[in-house]
């Protein structure tokens, strides 16, 4: 038997969700970057509670759906440890065409805001654009290993990183804690802000308000 795997590119389609209207009044645009086993359209219900008339939330979607059980909901999943790094070249070349499309306007504050295995994507997507921002948020996720300080020089003096995450987290114990707020001072050195809660692993909607 001769095994063998091998590699085609092929034009694919897939979705994204926004919340508001993109106006003149806009003040601030987000890039929000959605956990393991959610669907953006749903993931947008945690910024609801954000001012519509100044606020603009883009959730890009994750290409790989699958049922969650007992329920048979849908889910997705940006990643898995296999082909990740062409399956991220996909996810770059997607949430590319995502903002070619939205033509997010100058001026305005953007905030690239990753959850859980949503971090991952948001700093793999803006390391490999060096999109400028003026917050990247992560929540509840970890930092890819193979990320250095010099991926992110790129990023204005006057960018601000907030890790928030909640001190009862179930994926996160406190070797985790102290690893992963490491690796994030030695990425962004005095950039970095640390905003813990009381709580566990959830979407934190009080921080997000406070983040505008």
């Amino acid at each position: 038997m001769n095994s063998q795997e091998k590699e085609i590119s092929y034009t694919s389609t897939n979705s994204y969700s926004t919340l508001n209207t993109l106006t003149e009044r806009t003040k601030t645009v987000w890039l929000v970057c959605h956990g393991m086993g959610y669907m953006s359209r749903y993931f947008l219900k945690y910024f609801k509670g954000l001012n519509p008339d100044d606020n603009y939330i883009i959730a890009p979607q994750a290409p790989s759906k699958f049922y969650i059980q007992p329920k048979m909901h849908v889910g997705a999943n940006w990643l898995t440890r296999d082909n990740t790094e062409d399956g991220m070249e996909n996810i770059v070349n997607y949430i590319d065409a995502v903002l070619e499309v939205e033509k997010i306007p100058k001026g305005v504050h953007l905030i690239v805001f990753g959850y859980s295995q949503g971090v991952s994507v948001a700093m793999r997507y803006i390391a490999k654009r060096q999109l400028q921002c003026d917050q990247l948020i992560l929540h509840s996720g970890g930092i890819p290993k193979e990320l250095t300080v010099e991926d992110f020089e790129y990023l204005a003096k006057a960018t601000k990183v907030k890790l928030i995450y909640g001190t009862e987290d179930e994926y996160l114990d406190e070797q985790r804690i102290q690893l992963e707020s490491a690796r994030s001072i030695a990425l962004f050195g005095d950039k970095i802000t640390f905003m813990p809660f009381k709580g566990t692993h959830m979407v934190n909607v009080e921080f997000i308000k406070k983040l505008v």
